[in-house]
């Protein structure tokens, strides 16, 4: 049966059944719970042992090593706590409509690190002068773009190297669950979702650019098939907004009863700090500052408020917007690409005001 451009298709369903969002509500949270973080897996969970799991350190290395967690536990350990979001996060907003994992908004999440820097192990096998990237490969197989392949990704020698670039074993104080990578995976600060490679069994130094299908085809900015497309690489800056008041079951639209109204969200950006938030109450034509808190880290969120007082019952279109450090800020409307990619267009929550009884 074909599928009509407006409607959902049966391996998208099955998709979206595999994957899932935080509820924004969850926004409320400084940590998100591991059971509430975001999860997306490109292929299967793989079984696990973690009493004989190894991970592989060879390419252009003077030691090739071979590491068990108890090798691991034997490096200095951080911990910090990291905003990772899905780079496919709002792609169910973008028309024409692109047929893949239909993300909404809730691709996020905030959890406390626990591992070792990428850094030492790298430096305890001793990279090679010739060195350009570092491969981290997965324990997770399938076929995507007609080809197999285990899920891989690589990042320069320099972004590796990296002080806050992780080995990660711990999540919010406990192992990691299966569905995030137990027992151990990569964790890159301010980058988009795809990094962080779960199940990690490889780390391989090589002297030429990694091309493997997750790196060179799947996440870039492409227009047309036939673009070359830009890396898909750190976060944009994004607002999100626990949606208040009450909901509508179905289509989630906000309830709320006549007086001020305490607005709150989180926001982040991969490319630096928040410098500020701003919200509206009509659809992005006009924009009131925001109260905007510490984030919790260098590479995680920051909480926000704002004291709407409605003009009276009706009904509002909310949105926020976020700037970061470097001036990068959030679009009214999104910017179309293939793939659905860092589509950071504002939130817009609509409001009915409820009149006073």
């Amino acid at each position: 049966m074909e599928t009509s451009p407006n409607e959902f298709s049966q391996a998208e369903i099955q998709l979206a059944m595999r994957n899932h969002g935080a509820p924004l509500e969850a926004l409320r949270r400084p940590l998100t719970p591991p059971g509430l973080h975001y999860l997306l897996i490109h292929f299967d969970v793989p079984f696990a042992d973690a009493a004989d799991w190894r991970v592989e350190v060879t390419g252009l290395v003077r030691e090739p090593l071979s590491l068990g967690l108890d090798d691991l536990a034997g490096l200095p350990q951080i911990t910090q706590p990291l905003t990772m979001e899905c780079a496919g996060n709002g792609r169910a907003r973008l028309r024409p409509r692109i047929v893949s994992q239909p993300w909404n908004l809730e691709a996020v999440g905030t959890a406390e690190w626990t591992g070792v820097r990428v850094r030492d192990v790298l430096e305890r096998a001793g990279v090679l002068d010739d060195a350009v990237e570092v491969v981290f490969e997965g324990a997770d197989r399938g076929i995507d773009g007609g080809v197999e392949q285990a899920y891989a990704r690589s990042l320069s020698l320099d972004d590796a190297l990296a002080g806050d670039v992780m080995l990660a074993h711990t999540a919010n104080g406990a192992p990691l669950l299966p569905q995030h990578g137990h027992p151990l995976r990569l964790v890159v600060p301010g980058w988009y979702g795809m990094t962080n490679v779960k199940w990690l069994r490889s780390i391989r130094v090589v002297r030429e650019p990694f091309d493997g299908y997750q790196q060179s085809r799947a996440y870039t900015i492409r227009v047309s098939d036939d673009d070359p497309g830009t890396p898909v690489t750190r976060m944009l800056p994004r607002s999100l907004m626990v949606p208040p008041g009450i909901p509508d079951f179905m289509s989630r639209e906000r309830f709320v009863d006549g007086g001020a109204v305490e607005l709150e969200g989180r926001a982040w950006s991969g490319w630096g700090r928040i410098e500020s938030v701003e919200v509206s109450a009509d659809g992005g034509r006009s924009w009131e500052p925001a109260r905007l808190g510490e984030p919790l880290g260098p590479n995680a969120w920051a909480g926000w408020s704002y004291e709407w007082t409605p003009d009276g019952p009706g009904r509002y279109e909310l949105c926020s917007a976020a700037t970061d450090e470097t001036g990068r800020r959030q679009p009214l409307e999104p910017v179309w690409n293939t793939g659905g990619y860092c589509n950071n267009a504002v939130q817009r929550v609509a409001v009915t005001v409820r009149a006073a009884t």
